[in-house]
């Protein structure tokens, strides 16, 4: 097998392989336990946060 025939298989899957590359990222990012990390950082900054009442 040639080169020019695996360059030519792999061309023919080229909207496939960007279609599962990009579910891939939309699935990372929209994961549940990603989206309770944030908050969950989102809550341990609490304690620096500037408090506007102390100006």
């Amino acid at each position: 097998m040639s080169l020019e025939a695996v360059s030519d298989f792999f061309r023919s899957f080229w909207g496939l392989w960007l279609m599962l590359i990009f579910t891939g990222i939309i699935v990372w990012a929209l994961w549940p336990s990603r989206r309770r990390s944030a908050e969950m950082q989102d809550h341990a900054d609490i304690p620096f946060r500037d408090d506007k009442d102390s100006l």
